[in-house]
């Protein structure tokens, strides 16, 4: 793809930021998803992201491969993969313009997701008794589906389901690892079949999954001591200015 040195580091920051949110503050490649479809045209930016994607979620369930809770699992898999057909379905008939700005709306309302899935947190105990209503798994399912397929934005949508659900940190992180390695995955074949990855996408993959790495270390490392309240709010104000420069691009 033809980018420029500076565009080309912004992108490898942004796949940085991919490996330290896949093993330290999950959603917050929503900040990544948004740089690469500024940089790139937006319909071929999701497909280019995918693979870096699934290169952290490799080294997430590497780390937290323990953690999983897999009844939760095994309850949002068959109503994400109606989300992940029903998202194939509309990138087949989208021109960069639509997905473009799909994809910035969808980054505003995972914003408005993520606030929500704070003041849900603060009320844990109740909605922990919630989390096992039939409709739940199925509704967040659909959703997550959607947004992972279409923007790769499914993050902030499982993250609020997990919280709701009464997971604490390594369980989280062991669910959520496993969850998107599974379902990134699976999106694979449709996104190749969708003309979204090609060798040229994966050349430029190659060069920039060698800075999810280092980003992974640092998440590690920053797991237990992060400022998980500042850095919400850090992600939260960069997605919404990322959503609306798509919108108003």
């Amino acid at each position: 793809m033809d980018i420029s040195i500076g565009e080309f580091i912004v992108l490898a920051l942004a796949a940085a930021l991919v490996g330290f949110s896949k093993t330290a503050v999950s959603g917050a490649n929503t900040v990544s998803l948004a740089v690469f479809a500024a940089v790139l045209p937006a319909r071929e930016s999701t497909g280019v992201l995918l693979p870096i994607l699934i290169a952290g979620d490799i080294l997430a369930v590497l780390t937290y491969r323990r953690h999983a809770h897999w009844p939760t699992l095994w309850r949002l898999f068959p109503a994400v993969g109606a989300g992940v057909l029903a998202g194939t379905l509309f990138l087949m008939w989208a021109d960069d313009t639509g997905v473009r700005t799909s994809i910035g709306a969808i980054l505003l309302l995972m914003a408005g997701v993520t606030v929500w899935r704070r003041r849900v947190a603060a009320r844990q105990e109740e909605t922990a008794a919630s989390g096992r209503a039939r409709w739940k798994a199925p509704s967040y399912g659909v959703l997550g589906g959607f947004t992972t397929m279409v923007a790769n934005a499914g993050g902030p949508v499982m993250s609020l389901y997990l919280i709701s659900s009464g997971f604490q940190k390594l369980g989280f992180l062991g669910t959520s690892a496993w969850f998107f390695l599974i379902v990134n995955t699976s999106k694979v074949p449709f996104s190749i079949g969708l003309g979204l990855i090609s060798w040229r996408s994966l050349l430029l993959d190659a060069a920039l999954v060698l800075f999810v790495v280092p980003g992974a270390w640092l998440g590690r490392k920053c797991v237990d001591r992060i400022d998980q309240l500042l850095f919400e709010r850090l992600v939260i104000g960069a997605t919404v200015l990322g959503g609306i420069q798509l919108l108003v691009r």
